[in-house]
């Protein structure tokens, strides 16, 4: 066995209202089609942890602000997108944890790679601000835990939601230790995300696709991401893991299939086992079709296990 999936029933407290597209139902749908893998995978909830390292991404100021906005009651809107209710604190901690848990799993040598099955989401999240769903930067928290706990030199985030990961490339544009990479339609929500952004030490690569992008033009495109990893030979491999590409989303107008998102992650997994020793964790990030959702996260576990 070398694929583990963490998940917490705390998300079920993440109240975002009625008709809401990040709802309960997601991790429920997914979480439901990852059980066919029966003996396959092995379940883990998230454990404690030192808060501390979640200062390591975001500042101090906007953390205590974020802290009085959880309500005791009812839900409120952080930005027009963003909402949280009395237990969305405990639900994005859990996500942090979760990231976390899989990181000390994979370095521990206990699995080759995982899965968090997480909400609330976290790529749009920058340094001082929560938007388009997400509360914490949980994929970025994760790479500051491997620099700054583990002392790994070099990490990439791979980030294939449908919508730029604007935060996670604000905390790491300046810092030649991090590789991000983004796939992802443009012009679209949030802005960011051309291909003129480059970071600092060009550790920044975007690929802007058009609306309407076919599989087989997302596929070339992706050879791109491929020659950037084989050049910057991380030393693990972090997954942004949106699912909203999908032609059924009804968020974007990608129109990758549910099987794509197999050959998506066995590219990256087998790069992965040629460069890092196969060192993979994912985090669920965008899907907000519920079908489409449970269809391709069930085929991105399945390329996980099989390659």
């Amino acid at each position: 066995m070398k694929t583990s999936i963490i998940t917490s029933s705390t998300y079920q407290n993440h109240n975002t209202g009625p008709n809401h597209p990040e709802s309960i139902s997601r991790i429920k749908v997914i979480n439901e089609e990852l059980k066919k893998f029966d003996k396959k995978i092995k379940w883990f909830e998230p454990k404690s942890f030192d808060h501390k390292i979640i200062e390591t991404v975001h500042k101090k100021n906007y953390l205590d602000n974020i802290n009085f906005k959880f309500p005791k009651n009812g839900i409120k809107f952080l930005d027009g997108d963003t909402v949280v209710s009395h237990g969305s604190k405990e639900a994005a901690l859990d996500a942090v944890g979760s990231i976390l848990l899989g990181i000390d799993q994979i370095v521990n040598k206990q699995f080759k790679n995982t899965f968090c099955s997480i909400r609330p989401p976290g790529h749009h999240a920058e340094s001082d601000k929560a938007m388009g769903f997400c509360i914490y930067n949980n994929v970025a928290i994760g790479a500051s835990y491997l620099l700054n706990y583990y002392k790994y030199n070099k990490v990439a985030i791979i980030d294939f939601d449908v919508h730029h990961g604007n935060g996670t490339q604000q905390i790491f544009y300046n810092n030649p230790s991090i590789l991000y990479i983004s796939t992802h339609q443009y012009p679209f929500y949030p802005g960011t995300g051309s291909s003129n952004e480059k970071g600092v030490s060009n550790n920044i690569l975007n690929i802007p696709l058009n609306s309407g992008t076919s599989s087989n033009i997302y596929f070339n495109s992706f050879e791109s991401v491929i020659k950037k990893l084989k050049d910057y030979k991380p030393e693990f491999i972090l997954l942004s893991s949106g699912f909203d590409a999908h032609i059924k989303d009804p968020l974007a107008q990608i129109n990758l299939k549910s099987r794509d998102f197999y050959e998506i992650t066995k590219r990256i997994v087998d790069i992965a086992n040629d460069i890092c020793d196969g060192k993979i964790v994912s985090i669920l990030e965008g899907g907000y079709d519920l079908d489409a959702l449970r269809e391709s996260s069930y085929q991105h576990v399945k390329a996980l296990i099989e390659n």
